[in-house]
Parts: structure tokens; sequence; C-alpha cells
């Protein structure tokens, strides 16, 4: 079998290039994808969150630590992903263990954000109630003022996660529900290979 046909962050990286140049009116967003994670109480959720990065290590996002998703990876470190490209007639699901980036990838990511982003990072206390109403707005006001004529600093509640992906799946859509399906499973330093049923 061809190298480039043994190497899923290679087949992903390609298709995600693809994606990046369709026409955005047929698909708005290529770098959202579903993040499942795990609570405290065993209960799943899932959410919409941006890829970041990806490269032989893994795949990166960004959130307030303090997060719903924050807290569940911090205590359960492990992540289901899912890209649905409805243009390619392709899905890709990937699944992993969960490690925070370095300070020095926050930093930098952080650095690269519109201002507006930054401060936004600074005033949202992510998935708590907003108590009283316009508590949001003031948050920003204040740390606008803060942080007036100066760089905006990465806040020490905000970071990104990398998922480190142990399976992934390429689901290609074909006529009659005969779907082209392919996982690549982990195994040592390479992928073992498989053809799944539709």
């Amino acid at each position: 079998m061809p190298e480039a046909l043994t190497d899923p962050i290679a087949i992903f990286k390609d298709a995600f290039a693809r994606a990046q140049r369709t026409d955005r009116a047929l698909l708005p967003e290529p770098s959202a994808m579903s993040l499942a994670t795990v609570g405290a109480d065993g209960s799943p959720t899932l959410r919409i969150v941006l890829l970041k990065g990806v490269d032989e290590n893994g795949f990166v996002f960004y959130t307030n630590l303090a997060s719903r998703k924050g807290r569940d990876l911090r205590a359960h470190p492990r992540a289901a992903l899912c890209f649905y490209w409805s243009p390619l007639d392709l899905q890709i699901r990937i699944d992993g263990s969960v490690t925070q980036v370095t300070d020095e990838e926050a930093d930098e990511y952080f650095a690269s954000r519109p201002r507006g982003s930054q401060i936004g990072a600074w005033a949202s206390r992510q998935s708590e109630a907003i108590e009283p109403a316009g508590e949001l707005d003031a948050r920003v006001a204040r740390y606008e003022r803060e942080f007036e004529g100066r760089d905006v600093p990465r806040p020490d509640f905000w970071s990104g996660f990398r998922v480190h992906p142990e399976r992934i799946e390429f689901w290609r859509n074909r006529a009659n529900r005969l779907h082209d399906r392919t996982r690549y499973t982990r195994v040592g330093d390479g992928w073992k290979v498989e053809t799944l049923y539709p």
C-alpha cells in the first residue's frame, strides 16, 4: 500500500485543504468540528469547536479551561471529534487521549487572535449564567479599560487541548448506502488499516 494511504494525518490534511478551498456558500466553516467529552457524572456532551492546528501529534483547539469542556477534559482526558463536509461527501471521526498544549503554544495562538476576541476571553466566564443582565458588557468594558494602549496578555484560565488520535475513520458517501469506510487504529508508531462494512 502506498505510504500516503497508510498515514491518516496526511489523508486528513489533504481533505482539509480541499474543504478550505470549497466555496464558502457551500461550506462556511471547514474548521468546525464536533467535540464530545464525558462529564464527572459520566454523561456525554457535545458541541462545535474550531480546529486551530493539526500535525502528527494531534488536533488542537482552544477554550476557557473553566468551561464545561475544559472541566470535562481535565477530569477525563479523552475526547472524540467529528468533521462533516457535505460538499466533499466526507465525514471524519477521530478519538483519542487529550493533553493540554504548552504555555508557549497557547501564548502564540492567543497573540494571533483579534483584539476583541482577546478581550472576550478575559470577560467571559464561559458556561456560567450571566447575572445580572448586562454583566458581560460591563466586563468587556472593564477589560478594554484595563488593557487600553497595551497588548492583551493570555489569561491563565485560557489555553488549548490536543487530541492525540488513537482511531481515525474516513466515511465517504456512496450510492445505495454502500458507503466507503476506512478505519485507522494506532499501533505503536504506525497504523492498522481496516475497511469496514457501511
